[in-house]
């Protein structure tokens, strides 16, 4: 059941719980595509120097971050991505004279410019970093062809505790999955899972196949740009979880 509309959900619905990033790599993008619903997390705590308002491309000089730059008018020391202000809305202008810059000699640039060049027109007139995030995801994913519902953690209640609060999310939308990234083995208690009756499975991230780029070398860890400017329809063979692969079960669920 879905507390929110009061609905009956089908068996088996597989939910997903990530900060908003800014134009993500393909493994965020996995991480939605293998779910039913992802919940933008973004009423948790901004964190500098992290994926929120940055990523990497790829450049004839290797890889180089796409910044974009946050106002600091917010008290300290607690500030939610989703009230984290944009502080110059230049930044679009710039990232987009940068990535033609690097990737007009993509093979599949042109196919993407004009989508792409409009997403960036549009990204600069929202005020909240958190926005422009779900605004390049939504075109993203559109791109991909992935239609799992996309909702923000700041429609449900609050509740104490870091795990607690992931299981009133799962369900709050009757999922009877909860798919995580790798990186929060270090806090997630699989028992409160295990007691809610919920499946924990984490997210593997190994094994993605490398792809023609075009500056020698490869990186993984780059912006979702790179793989479409480079593979164009392809896009999906480079991802994981269009073969319905990667992810493992957590111990005892």
């Amino acid at each position: 059941m879905d507390k929110r509309s009061g609905t009956c959900t089908s068996a088996g619905k597989k939910l997903t719980i990530v900060q908003s990033n800014y134009v993500p790599w393909k493994g965020y993008f996995d991480l939605i595509n293998m779910a039913d619903e992802f919940i933008l997390h973004d009423d948790a705590k901004y964190t500098k120097g992290d994926w929120r308002n940055r990523n990497r491309i790829v450049t004839p000089n290797g890889v180089r971050w796409l910044t974009i730059p946050v106002s600091r008018d917010h008290v300290e020391p607690f500030r939610r991505i989703c009230e984290t202000r944009v502080a110059d809305r230049r930044w679009a202008r710039k990232h987009w004279a940068i990535i033609v810059g690097n990737y007009c000699d993509a093979p599949y640039f042109e196919r993407y410019e004009e989508i792409c060049e409009h997403a960036y027109r549009e990204a600069a007139e929202y005020e909240y970093l958190s926005r422009v995030n779900h605004h390049f995801i939504a075109v993203v994913c559109s791109i991909l062809g992935i239609k799992t519902k996309i909702s923000w953690s700041m429609e449900f209640p609050r509740v104490e505790g870091r795990n607690e609060r992931l299981v009133e999310m799962c369900q709050a939308v009757g999922a009877s999955e909860y798919i995580s990234g790798p990186a929060a083995k270090a806090y997630i208690d699989e028992s409160l899972f295990t007691a809610a009756g919920i499946r924990l499975t984490y997210m593997n991230y190994e094994g993605y196949p490398e792809y023609p780029q075009l500056y020698g070398g490869f990186e993984h860890a780059v912006s979702i740009l790179d793989v479409l400017f480079n593979t164009g329809p392809d896009a999906p063979d480079y991802l994981k979880s269009f073969a319905k692969v990667g992810v493992v079960s957590a111990p005892g669920t």
